[in-house]
């Protein structure tokens, strides 16, 4: 193993390789709440694709599982890495390559994070439209998990973000998929391929982004209603109105008192609707004009009164955007309330409704308790689990994610599979399906390096 740290060092740089004790605690585990952390032998800090590829075929000769690792940020522990594996942390390849403001888009390496992509695309007037809720998260670990958030209604999630790749097989082999055009009909469509795979194919080591012109003038709109069915009613209503939201946010009762009281946040809500409130709908619009923004508020409001709110507050800019950063940071209210785990079924959302309340009575039925919000507007419901007992969450959510296949939905909308949700994966998806997946996981990865234990035993 001496010999293979020498190796490693060699290729990075001694300064770039970590081994054994030397690696800190950040690099064992991501963000998911259920997972013991793993024991690397080695954090490779690589800075080039070149460097990758030589990592990748050092692992592939002597047999090392290899996890990549953005930001870390991932919810689903496909960034926890299997013991005496090498970690490929991509936090040196962070450069913005370029930005193209005739192409409208942008060539970025995997480490950058959203943050550092968004300050540079806002100075051409641009913007790369992902927004999964974590502003430190990577592009990779978006590429990876196939990232949503809350803008996705309006623009999509990362696969429909994401032009083309530069990709490291495990082989070492350093592939392009796609390019810059928007559209293309040759041959299989490696990028989609890759994206969403949690760093079980390939490893992107540089990626076009698609960006979308930056609107100057946005608004929130705050609706309580009495009922959770009056709300899963207005949202195809307010879709189908062309208002085009680009946000589009349920929130239940319990978990918008939560995320205020941990961002310190007064909305003005009188203490009677308020208590009567069984969940909230937030809209948000956006437009280059402010004329057409305020017609657009406008007619928002309108149809949401008469689609059952018991009333409609227009937030003005500190509190619009401190309301949407809670929404984004529920994640960290429900850790630190002592959630154990957090999902992110996704069913149509026509059957929204219908799934919120089963998921309740499963959660009521086990002793649980079943919180949450979700991106109302594509169906994608983020749930927070509390349940100390291992055997019994382990049942309840597996009764979860099987009443959302049922209507039609899946176990993840964008946090992936990862480690945490594999046997519920297993168990549960089309046995051709999976048999498929592994087939061409052997094609991608013949000796079975690259995140093994991820999606599949």
């Amino acid at each position: 193993m001496g010999t293979v740290e020498a190796q490693l060092a060699e290729i990075v740089g001694e300064k770039n390789l970590l081994a054994g004790d030397a690696i800190p605690e950040d690099f064992t585990h991501d963000e998911g709440l259920s997972l013991e952390p793993g024991k690397p032998a080695y954090v490779a800090k690589p800075a080039t694709a070149e460097e990758v590829s030589a990592l990748l075929k050092l692992a592939t000769e002597h047999n090392i599982p290899v996890t990549a690792r953005g930001s870390g940020s991932g919810l689903s522990g496909a960034a926890r890495p299997s013991d005496d594996a090498l970690v490929i942390s991509f936090e040196r390849m962070n450069a913005v390559l370029e930005i193209d403001s005739d192409d409208h888009v942008a060539v970025v390496q995997p480490g950058v994070t959203l943050l550092e992509l968004d300050e540079k695309t806002s100075a051409a007037g641009l913007s790369y439209t992902v927004y999964p809720g974590e502003l430190s998260a990577s592009v990779g670990g978006n590429v990876g998990t196939n990232a949503g958030g809350m803008r996705a209604v309006k623009y999509g999630v990362t696969r429909n973000n994401v032009l083309g790749l530069q990709a490291v097989l495990a082989t070492g082999e350093i592939i392009r998929t796609g390019g810059k055009s928007a559209k293309t009909s040759t041959g299989y469509d490696l990028t989609q391929l890759i994206i969403g795979s949690e760093g079980t194919l390939a490893l992107a080591t540089e990626v076009i982004v698609k960006l979308h012109p930056r609107l100057a003038h946005g608004a929130t709109l705050l609706a309580p209603f009495n009922d959770l069915d009056e709300v899963m009613t207005a949202v195809p209503r307010i879709i189908s109105s062309g208002l085009a939201p680009h946000i589009l946010e349920y929130i239940d009762a319990f978990t918008m008192a939560a995320i205020t009281y941990t961002a310190e946040l007064s909305l003005g809500i009188p203490d009677a609707v308020r208590d009567a409130s069984q969940a909230y709908l937030v809209v948000g619009l956006e437009n280059r004009d402010s004329d057409r923004l305020d017609v657009d508020v406008e007619i928002a409001g309108e149809l949401l009164s008469e689609l059952g709110a018991a009333d409609v507050y227009v937030l003005e800019g500190p509190s619009a955007r401190k309301l949407i950063e809670a929404r984004e940071n529920a994640f960290w209210t429900a850790k630190s309330a002592g959630a154990d785990e957090v999902i992110d079924v996704v069913v149509p959302r026509s059957a929204m409704s219908k799934f919120l309340t089963k998921a309740r009575e499963l959660g009521t039925a086990s002793g649980s308790g079943v919180v949450g919000c979700g991106h109302a507007g594509d169906g994608n419901v983020h749930l927070a689990v509390f349940q100390k007992d291992v055997a019994k969450r382990d049942e309840l959510l597996h009764g979860i994610f099987a009443f959302a296949m049922e209507l039609g939905g899946a176990i993840s909308g964008e946090h992936g599979i990862g480690h945490a949700k594999k046997a519920h994966f297993l168990a549960l998806e089309d046995p051709a399906k999976i048999d498929l997946m592994r087939r061409l996981k052997t094609s991608f990865d013949p000796a079975g390096i690259l995140n093994p234990g991820v999606l599949f035993d």
